[in-house]
């Protein structure tokens, strides 16, 4: 047993076109691609978030300990 051959990929690959045809799978990458932009979106936002609100905290105890 040597595990999963190269043929072996191609031929189960094959079989996935058969059963799902192109264009389903083509919408299939494209609905993947987008929802992968959007979670790497919404961390990005959620990190610029975070850095204002400790940017924020920094700035009100400054202000806290001026008085």
């Amino acid at each position: 047993m040597e595990g999963i051959s190269l043929a072996k990929l191609l031929i189960i690959g094959a079989l996935i076109v058969l059963l799902f045809g192109t264009n389903k799978l083509r919408s299939l990458g494209g609905d993947l691609g987008s929802a992968i932009k959007g979670f790497k979106k919404a961390m990005k936002d959620d990190d610029s978030a975070a850095k204002n609100s400790t940017a924020e905290e920094v700035t009100a105890e400054r202000v806290t300990h001026k008085e």
